[in-house]
């Protein structure tokens, strides 16, 4: 018989007796991580700089109109200010771009730490992660898409000659730019974190967002490109309803490429706007079915795939 070398410590461990909250805690405590990594929160000085940039980006073209339509009323005599059916379209080039090089980094980092399968442990399901980031960067663009309206809709108030009974006559503008607004938060959430899903490089996901927008943007225009739009005719220009584009009656069709604009098509319908921009034009002459069919694909497509990939992975 030998003696046994084991021995016992007393570590004093208890059993944990506090309240369990289970799966909708570790759902709000993924959303609020979200939040927290795209303003930067808890890191360097350096992850905050680009999130507040990108903020005062956004908001510095609705604090100039605010404080014009507060102060003189209207840019210059006999011109209206540019208001919440223009906002959008003014800043949504910003809003893409942020949502390029923030996106990533909600995804890229936790797949490149190789953390994700500390996440997947019951009760949260790769359905969950994904939602939660999702929700959590769709929360941080619709307060980026929001604050600028907000900001706008006080200048317009403040500068008009009666504060109440501009507001009672635009009181609907309040309404549809929540809704464009939605209408833009979802696509440039859903698209950017579809891409960050599918490669570890925040980089490389980035530069494939803002390079989709650039090449579908600069091909969409070409292929609706009026050459006759500068010409003179009885001392003025040919309005761009009457030029012949280049693709004949197909640039209505092929609008549709420049994902960029698909949701500012969708804010023109909801305000009932005439835009002036060339592709904006034709993509008008389609029934308003066909715009909202094609952003419902950019949605359900790039969601799907991205619910898809998470739950490859997890498995």
């Amino acid at each position: 018989m030998t003696e046994s070398d084991g021995q016992l410590f007393d570590l004093g461990y208890r059993h944990y007796e506090g309240p369990r909250e289970g799966r909708m805690r570790a759902r709000k405590a993924l959303f609020v991580n979200g939040v927290r990594t795209s303003f930067g929160l808890g890191r360097g000085a350096t992850a905050k700089i680009l999130p507040i940039a990108f903020f005062l980006f956004v908001m510095t073209p609705a604090v100039i109109l605010a404080l014009v339509a507060s102060t003189f009323g209207e840019i210059a005599p006999g011109e209206t200010l540019p208001g919440h059916a223009d906002y959008y379209q003014i800043v949504s080039l910003l809003i893409l771009i942020f949502s390029a090089i923030i996106a990533p980094e909600l995804l890229c980092s936790d797949r490149r730490n190789g953390v994700l399968s500390l996440y997947m442990v019951r009760p949260l399901t790769s359905t969950d992660y994904v939602l939660g980031r999702w929700a959590a960067f769709f929360a941080i663009t619709i307060l980026f898409v929001y604050a600028g309206q907000i900001v706008l809709l006080l200048g317009l108030v403040l500068g008009a000659d009666e504060p109440l009974t501009y507001l009672k006559d635009n009181w609907l503008d309040v309404p549809r730019f929540l809704a464009a607004g939605a209408v833009v938060a979802l696509l440039t959430t859903t698209i950017p974190l579809t891409v960050a899903s599918l490669t570890e490089r925040r980089a490389i996901a980035s530069v494939v967002v803002i390079g989709l927008f650039i090449v579908t943007i600069s091909v969409a225009n070409i292929l609706v490109q009026c050459p006759e739009r500068d010409r003179e005719i009885n001392d003025g220009q040919i309005i761009a309803e009457d030029c012949e584009p280049l693709t004949g009656s197909a640039a209505k069709w092929l609008g549709l490429i420049d994902i960029g604009s698909t949701p500012i098509h969708l804010s023109d319908m909801i305000f009932d706007k005439e835009n002036d921009e060339q592709l904006a034009i034709q993509v008008a002459k389609l029934r308003n079915v066909y715009p909202i069919l094609w952003y419902a694909l950019w949605i359900a497509g790039p969601g799907l795939l991205l619910l898809a990939r998470y739950r490859r992975i997890s498995s």
